[in-house]
């Protein structure tokens, strides 16, 4: 049985890699500052900043695929995919 624990004290992936000893406040205010600076700053070098934000969320995906439920799966691609779309925009 898995137990999943909830919360901003939760780590972001059970185990003892790098991941697991980063904060959580910290990732999400990482990936907040990449979005908002991407966004406000646009072309080519917003859509570079939003793209390297993509990878780093397709690695995080990629990493927790089999511990996450399907739901949190389709929640976490849809946001991908947004960050994919906004960085596209950035180009056009």
């Amino acid at each position: 049985m898995v137990v999943r624990e909830r919360g901003w004290r939760r780590k972001l992936v059970p185990g003892d890699g790098p991941l697991a000893r980063v904060p959580p406040l910290a990732a999400f205010l990482v990936v907040a500052a990449l979005f908002v600076t991407g966004v406000i700053v646009g072309g080519m070098v917003g859509a570079l900043l939003l793209a390297a934000l993509a990878v780093l969320v397709g690695l995080l995906l990629a990493a927790a695929w089999p511990l996450l439920a399907p739901p949190d799966r389709a929640l976490r691609l849809v946001v991908l995919l947004v960050v994919v779309a906004v960085a596209a925009l950035q180009l056009a």
